[in-house]
């Protein structure tokens, strides 16, 4: 398959990774055809790899380590951990991405960190999770609430449904914080929501905790932790992909979280082009309210 400027091979391009005959080559098609708009959002990102060798309906396993035999031309680049590294992939050209999709990754997840400046995040991350599928009003209420309460902080919110249940509300920020003043920062302006609405909104980690509410998390947000970057495939039928909106598209009240699938995210692209393409020209001060 051709990828930019380098030719990928995709061994057993027939496997059908979704029920219902979406393959590993349609996979790889997918990802070469919307590089364009999803490489600014994960150029320079570690990845940690989702990957299901038999396909969605048997498990899949996260990888963090460069697979063996992996191009020389695969950018890559060694994170600190306990004891010792880790070397991650860098998905900074469309060939990475098909190489990726080669692998059977169908969720490549991304630092809110760059390659350059691994200890000084640029993205803040809330997860509104609910934990079932008719909680989803609850969950556009909340991401219009909370990027009201954002905006008043002095910072311009982002929203994307995630392909699976839920929305991610995302800042950009300069590259001046590190991770601890980061998620602090995530976790006061989530307390400061759900203290005016204690009975739908937590911040509780424990599920038990929970008492059915919605958990305002903000857990991506520390050390060698991840988020499903934009325009990345999830592991769950017909395909579902994390797509960004238009602020306003939160107020749709027929919005599904899951609503695009591989086709449906290239034809919204083609026709309306990417609502986050303006995102790292906002990045400022972590929000006032924290």
């Amino acid at each position: 398959m051709r990828a930019g400027r380098r030719d990928v091979t995709i061994t057993h391009p027939g496997k059908e990774l979704f029920p219902g005959g979406i393959t590993k080559a349609d996979l790889a098609g997918y990802y070469r055809d919307v590089a364009p708009a999803m490489l600014p959002h994960v150029h320079d990102r570690p990845i940690s790899m989702q990957r299901f060798n038999a396909g969605i309906e048997r498990p899949g396993f996260f990888q963090k380590d460069l697979p063996r035999g992996a191009p020389d031309w695969v950018r890559r680049v060694s994170v600190p951990k306990k004891g010792g590294t880790v070397c991650h992939v860098l998905a900074n050209e469309p060939a990475t991405l098909v190489w990726l999709a080669n692998q059977n990754c169908i969720t490549p997840h991304a630092s809110t960190a760059r390659a350059d400046r691994l200890d000084r995040p640029d993205r803040i991350v809330w997860d509104l999770d609910p934990s079932g599928e008719d909680e989803f009003p609850l969950v556009r209420r909340t991401a219009l609430e909370l990027g009201e309460l954002l905006r008043e902080s002095g910072c311009e919110p982002f929203a994307m449904v995630t392909g699976s249940r839920g929305v991610h509300v995302v800042v950009a920020i300069r590259r001046r914080y590190g991770y601890e003043q980061v998620r602090d920062a995530a976790l006061a302006v989530a307390e400061a929501l759900a203290a005016r609405r204690p009975g739908d909104l937590t911040t509780a980690f424990r599920k038990v905790k929970r008492e059915g509410r919605l958990f305002l998390d903000v857990n991506r947000n520390g050390w060698a932790m991840t988020a499903v970057p934009a325009y990345a495939v999830r592991p769950r039928p017909r395909a579902p992909v994390a797509t960004p909106l238009r602020w306003d598209e939160l107020e749709d009240h027929t919005l599904r979280p899951d609503r695009w699938d591989l086709r449906g995210a290239l034809a919204r692209l083609e026709r309306d082009g990417d609502p986050w393409a303006g995102i790292a020209r906002s990045a400022g001060s972590l929000p006032r309210a924290a």
